[in-house]
């Protein structure tokens, strides 16, 4: 598979993802944004990723390539192409899909349990060997509603709707498995402002050294990539 990845910031890279993607012998490109790089063409990959970023989806002015990606989201999804946003990228994948993207009422940064898409579980082939309930990294303070035509795929205690999955291609996931130690001390090193008091908000030494949750979390990406590739494959 040749898969593209869209990076926004340089602390937030594909982490475990790079693992995966050498394992099974696929080709990987990347279009790193904040050096204002461009977009490929659409029929030049198989699957997009979309990472993770501190900046709001709105913050045109600021970020003015934000405008050019969501073009571009809209592009590749018309093109029926796989879509993986992660953080930020499941924002922007809302967004494009017609989805409010607003201010959820925690923050939540650090460990926290992730529930898996209680009701549609069985006839959903991305959750296809996923636990109902599992931990996992987390670091923002926006959310989405659900795109219309979507399923809920996981929720939390602090918000309903942690990931999605549209026309069983384009996926949603506002947690983090891709984490390794190092991209989670990158990111506390770039955005330590956000780690207020907060009853959904851990501190440093909470969320570093976590290699039993790290292990899980790979082992539940390279999962979600597996089944994933069997759609696009198949």
């Amino acid at each position: 598979m040749k898969i593209h990845c869209i990076q926004h910031v340089n602390f937030e890279t594909p982490g475990t993802i790079t693992e995966w993607i050498a394992q099974k012998n696929h080709f990987l490109s990347t279009t790193h944004l904040y050096q204002n790089e461009n977009f490929p063409e659409i029929d030049t990959f198989d699957l997009l990723i979309v990472m993770g970023g501190p900046m709001n989806i709105y913050e045109y002015e600021k970020y003015p390539w934000l405008r050019e990606e969501k073009a571009f989201l809209e592009k590749a999804i018309a093109g029926g192409k796989a879509v993986l946003g992660i953080c930020l990228g499941a924002q922007m994948l809302a967004d494009v899909l017609k989805a409010e993207v607003f201010k959820n009422n925690y923050k939540e940064i650090g460990w926290l349990p992730v529930y898996a898409g209680r009701d549609e579980k069985s006839e959903i082939p991305l959750l296809e060997d996923m636990p109902g309930e599992f931990t996992a990294f987390h670091w923002h303070g926006d959310t989405f509603n659900l795109p219309e035509g979507a399923k809920r795929l996981f929720e939390s205690e602090a918000c309903k709707n942690q990931g999605f999955i549209y026309e069983n291609r384009v996926i949603g996931l506002q947690f983090h498995l891709e984490m390794s130690n190092q991209t989670i001390r990158n990111v506390i090193e770039n955005c330590r402002d956000e780690l207020i008091e907060g009853k959904y908000i851990q501190k440093e030494d909470e969320m570093l050294d976590r290699d039993d949750l790290l292990k899980e979390s790979r082992q539940l990406m390279f999962r979600l990539l597996d089944n994933l590739e069997k759609t696009i494959t198949h």
